[in-house]
């Protein structure tokens, strides 16, 4: 057990991250993410459409065109154009449902209030769990427990009964699996997770949490993304969609947009990449990043390293001026005092089989 944005949470169970880090690519994990802040927004006027419009105001994406029954990723922006938090958006029909980061969610609550309390309600909900079970199994054995569950495709989200429990599901996740996360009330959570437990599900824990989502290429706050990056830089900009781009129909209207809706139109001046060490040796979070072995200057730095137990080697990703970012190009990383060769590759490390 470690401190985490607050909480204690699991490094491991008795299997290791090794195991369970395959567990969830083979078959099916669970995972505990009740740390996480889980929000409502309903507007005053009580149409969803004016919680949506209200939103964007602080979000680059377009809420209102995201169906009932849907869900999206977005970020809250500054008025500098960093990011000030990622979060989960859904529409319940009657009004928006959020899932904000741990360390992040009371600046976020702070965040909507200061600027959507005149138009909107907005609610916490402490007293909801959240658990995510990922994996290649995980429809198959949810079935058993909610038999919609195979029939909603990726970023589907709502109200649905699981084991008998009245919860909210979507069918997303933070591994690059097919999966599902299911807000559940915090006293039947327990019962919840016990019985897919014993439906054969393994419990993971943050480590392999980490190289999960390090694999699917996908961000973790206060690390790959904060205030000092925009959505841009960080290779997000397929989350911002043509209406709140320049010439869009609701164009710009968010914090930061002349910042964001300049890099989206002329390109911005660095980029979160992914990198391969040319190794054995992993490269961790921190490690400046040179041209050459012998300069003085770094040009970025890695903001997430480790190994990918489904890659069977050491992976990274960071941010390199944007002249340096193309796929094959060598730079390297600074480690012991050495010169450690890395590639810059694509992103997902290993593909994504979300259930499109």
């Amino acid at each position: 057990m470690v401190p985490f944005a607050g909480y204690d949470m699991p490094v491991q169970y008795a299997a290791g991250v090794l195991k369970e880090h395959l567990q969830t690519r083979t078959g099916a994990g669970l995972f505990d993410v009740s740390h996480m802040g889980q929000m409502t927004l309903r507007a005053k006027s009580g149409k969803v459409e004016d919680a949506a419009l209200a939103l964007e105001r602080l979000v680059p994406q377009d809420i209102l065109a995201l169906p009932p029954g849907r869900q999206r990723y977005a970020q809250f922006t500054s008025a500098a154009g960093g990011i000030l938090d990622d979060l989960m958006v859904a529409n319940f029909g009657d009004h928006l449902f959020l899932v904000v980061n741990a360390a992040c969610k009371d600046a976020d609550e702070a965040h909507l209030r200061a600027y959507l309390s005149d138009t909107c309600v907005i609610e916490t909900l402490p007293d909801r769990a959240l658990i995510a079970l990922q994996g290649p199994k995980a429809a198959e054995i949810l079935a058993a427990f909610c038999p919609e569950a195979p029939e909603m495709r990726f970023m589907d989200a709502g109200s649905h009964q699981v084991h008998g429990i009245a919860c909210f599901v979507s069918r997303s996740g933070y591994t690059g699996e097919d999966g599902y996360e299911i807000s559940v009330p915090a006293d039947r959570a327990e019962a919840l997770a016990g019985a897919l437990l014993e439906a054969g599900v393994g419990a993971i824990g943050l480590g392999a949490r980490d190289s999960l989502r390090l694999e699917a290429g996908l961000c973790l706050y206060g690390h790959d993304i904060d205030t000092t990056t925009t959505p841009v830089e960080a290779g997000l900009s397929w989350s911002i969609q043509k209406s709140r781009r320049s010439g869009g129909a609701r164009a710009g209207g968010f914090l930061g947009a002349e910042k964001i809706l300049a890099q989206l139109d002329h390109g911005a001046p660095r980029k979160r990449i992914g990198l391969q060490p040319e190794g054995r040796a992993p490269v961790r979070e921190g490690a400046l990043l040179f041209t050459d072995t012998t300069s003085t200057n770094s040009i970025g730095s890695v903001t997430s390293g480790g190994f990918g137990p489904s890659l069977g080697g050491p992976l990274a990703m960071g941010y390199l001026p944007t002249d340096h970012a193309a796929d094959g190009t060598i730079v390297f990383a600074e480690l012991r005092g050495q010169r450690l060769p890395m590639r810059v590759s694509p992103m997902p490390f290993v593909p994504h089989s979300y259930k499109r």
